[in-house]
């Protein structure tokens, strides 16, 4: 039943994303915030895809235990288009609400993405083994949840000073996705049943990828 059920969701989650991102890249009527949203959304799915599949494949067949390098690998490659994620969203913050300069904030999301995907590089990652260590786990989760952190407070702070209605729980989203995904690095390996949090990550970055797409068709509409 599990299996059935969890590769039903990640083809809809994985359909939706990747569908939604073409058509935002596709109709944005060359709206600069819009095609990096559509970006974004494609990369997630992609990225997410290198993980899900592999896992909705093991389920279905001989179990998770025989295919450590393949589900380690795309976890690896995840955590890459991931930080990838934050970064255009950063840009979409900068496009949608017309900021200019502010250099050292740019270079701060860069650090931070730089220091999460170096991170995510060492070896002692263990990536294809079945059982990585946790702390390095935590290590690299450091830098991407500051760099989660960053993201939450700039759109927090300008949804709200410029009212701007249809992004004003963009900064939740991001909220709910740490909220649930943090709890799956520190404890899923010895409570198993914590890795059900995903479900609802991943339903928070819907969420996330729905609001950009219903700002893009309200606004068009005009």
């Amino acid at each position: 039943m599990q299996a059935i059920m969890e590769t039903l969701f990640d083809a809809v989650y994985l359909v939706s994303v990747i569908t939604i991102g073409i058509l935002m890249i596709q109709k944005c009527q060359g709206e600069k915030q819009y095609r990096l949203f559509g970006i974004m959304a494609v990369v997630l799915g992609f990225g997410d895809a290198f993980h899900l599949i592999p896992r909705a494949y093991a389920l279905c067949t001989t179990g998770l235990d025989h295919f450590a390098t393949a589900l380690g690998m795309g976890k690896f490659i995840t955590s890459i288009t991931m930080t990838i994620f934050y970064i255009l969203l950063y840009y979409v913050w900068r496009t949608r609400y017309h900021i200019d300069g502010q250099k050292s904030l740019t270079i701060l999301v860069y650090l931070l993405a730089g220091l999460r995907i170096g991170l995510c590089l060492f070896p002692q990652n263990q990536w294809l083994s079945s059982h990585s260590p946790l702390s390095w786990g935590i290590y690299r989760n450091i830098p991407f949840a500051l760099l989660g952190l960053l993201v939450i407070i700039l759109f927090f702070q300008s949804a709200r000073k410029h009212q701007d209605h249809d992004f004003r729980f963009m900064w939740l989203t991001i909220v709910l996705s740490f909220g649930f995904y943090i709890p799956v690095v520190l404890w899923a390996d010895t409570i198993p049943m914590i890795g059900m949090l995903m479900i609802p990550k991943t339903c928070a970055y819907v969420w996330t990828v729905c609001i950009g797409f219903q700002a893009m068709r309200k606004e068009l509409k005009k």
